[in-house]
């Protein structure tokens, strides 16, 4: 009897079955692909410092939802329920964490601890200053018009448009209502465009001012006094609510925690939401988002589409912020004249949008500080575009 020859059956078919159970037996391309960008969002992160809060969480994210796996039914059979360890695999780990961003609950929690740290007193001090957020939101509905144009259908495309926001929250909270199949494509979308924003609006700006306009020097902003600054989020909250009750989650979020804030005989709350609160929210929701990247569902053609307009969507954004404001100075006397510099600021990346206001404009005068003047806009563009995904909510779930 040839007991060697059995054994070696033996360990092959074990070793073959083993080997099949293994990331390595379930590995393809496609997760190759992913882990790589995973990989490069961990890199930019690190050596850029674009958005590394954001993109450290995501880029692991996506290292994780990208280590395949044998189903289910073939791992541990005798113990199913300890067989669940994919996002999408009802009852795991991950699955629970990712329950905050499919059911929306992430995203207003975010808008709380902004805000929480958001001054408003540039906007309270120059209400004009809101045009430029509003005009800024152009590139969301522009976006939503291309994505039906490309075969998206009204859902997807208004999930789509709001990445032309530069508001990752309000992208993933959106998308949760109108395509929830499509939250991981748009909220990576979203969150790079953002870290990219030093990178993507310069080049607009540039393009469509003349070297006078970004060399005006704005007047200083009055100084906001306590009443008004405790009256802003309430009276915010009413007008905005009223005209798009869609809105309240995150409209509703955002001014309570600068209540919080300006009431100043809350510190402690505010502190929490500002804190330790917003940063934990923070890392469930980049490591959630990015998890749910994974290769057999993100690699097609409509992510492929939706990378492509939101980069078109920021485009947009830009220019209609940097073009109102040279509308606007047509009407504005001498010296009361706004820098077009400040326009990019009118997306709600904060604060890096305004960063780059100032960025720009020192290359031309380093002495003129826009950054004070840009975070009105700045803040504007977070109202702007989360009341504009109250009214594709509104029109459209």
């Amino acid at each position: 009897m040839d007991t060697s020859g059995n054994f070696w059956a033996f360990l092959s078919d074990h070793l073959n079955e083993f080997i099949r159970v293994t990331s390595f037996g379930n590995f393809t391309p496609g997760h190759m692909i992913m882990i790589l960008v995973g990989l490069a969002f961990i890199y930019l992160a690190i050596t850029r410092e674009y958005e590394p809060m954001l993109l450290i969480p995501i880029g692991f994210g996506i290292l994780l939802g990208n280590i395949p796996f044998w189903g289910a039914e073939h791992i541990l059979s005798t113990d199913p329920a300890n067989l669940q360890i994919g996002i999408f695999q009802s009852g795991s780990v991950l699955n629970y964490l990712y329950y905050g961003v499919s059911l929306g609950i992430y995203p207003p929690l975010i808008f709380l601890g902004i805000g929480a740290m958001t001054d408003f007193s540039s906007l309270i001090s120059n209400p004009k200053l809101m045009l430029i957020g509003a005009a800024a939101q152009i590139g969301i509905f522009g976006a939503y018009a291309a994505a039906l144009a490309m075969g998206y259908s009204p859902s997807e495309a208004g999930a789509i448009g709001i990445i032309g926001g530069a508001d990752g929250p309000t992208a993933i909270f959106l998308a949760s209502k109108l395509a929830p199949e499509l939250i991981g494509a748009i909220a990576v979308s979203a969150y790079t465009f953002m870290a990219l924003v030093p990178v993507i609006q310069p080049p607009v700006m540039r393009l469509l001012t003349t070297r006078k306009e970004r060399l005006i020097r704005m007047k200083p902003p009055r100084t906001v006094s306590k009443s008004e600054k405790i009256l802003f989020p309430i009276l915010g909250l009413l007008i905005t609510c009223f005209i798009v009750p869609a809105g309240l989650p995150l409209l509703g979020m955002l001014f309570f925690g600068n209540l919080l804030k300006e009431s100043t005989v809350t510190k402690r709350l505010a502190d929490t939401a500002r804190g330790p609160m917003i940063d934990i929210v923070t890392i469930l929701i980049g490591l959630a988002v990015g998890a749910s990247t994974q290769a057999t569902t993100f690699l097609t053609l409509k992510t492929a589409g939706i990378f492509a307009l939101g980069a078109a969507s920021f485009l947009i954004a830009t220019f209609g912020g940097v073009l109102v404001v040279k509308i606007m100075n047509i009407f504005l006397k001498e010296g009361n004249k706004m820098n077009p510099l400040i326009g990019n600021a009118g997306v709600s990346a904060v604060p890096d949008s305004a960063r780059v206001s100032q960025m720009v404009g020192l290359e031309y005068d380093k002495t003129n500080h826009l950054l004070m003047h840009a975070m009105g806009p700045n803040v504007a563009g977070v109202i702007g575009s989360a009341v504009a995904a109250g009214v594709l909510l509104s029109f459209l779930f």
